[in-house]
């Protein structure tokens, strides 16, 4: 089976018009890394964004990593935090390893475990 990827992404462009979050999601990724498009960190950021907002847990927890490579850990903290509340575990790893590390306070990793 062959792919078309320009319609793959005409398609997901048209469905995250239309407010589909996951493809908000894929699209952000898709920009973000270069897969399969040019790579374009900001708009691949923008399409993460929007889905987090509206309570994509994958996507902000994207946007935690992305924070956390960048040495904003405040707000990768934020990001984890906030994607743990709404059950995703990999986020709640991601705030353990911060405490670990230092980069995260006992009361952040505590209130991230009570929100999981």
């Amino acid at each position: 089976l062959q792919q078309d990827i320009p319609r793959a992404i005409e398609l997901l462009t048209e469905a995250a018009r239309l407010g589909d979050l996951d493809a908000h999601n894929k699209l952000g990724r898709m920009y973000f890394f270069g897969k399969d498009v040019e790579q374009n960190v900001a708009r691949g950021i923008r399409h993460l964004q929007h889905a987090a907002i509206h309570g994509h847990p994958n996507s902000r927890h994207m946007l935690g990593l992305h924070e956390y490579v960048e040495g904003n850990h405040d707000l990768a903290s934020q990001h984890f935090m906030i994607s743990s509340k709404m059950g995703l575990g990999e986020s709640l790893n991601e705030i353990k390893d911060m405490f670990i590390e230092g980069n995260a306070t006992k009361a952040q990793y505590a209130e991230a475990l009570k929100g999981y």
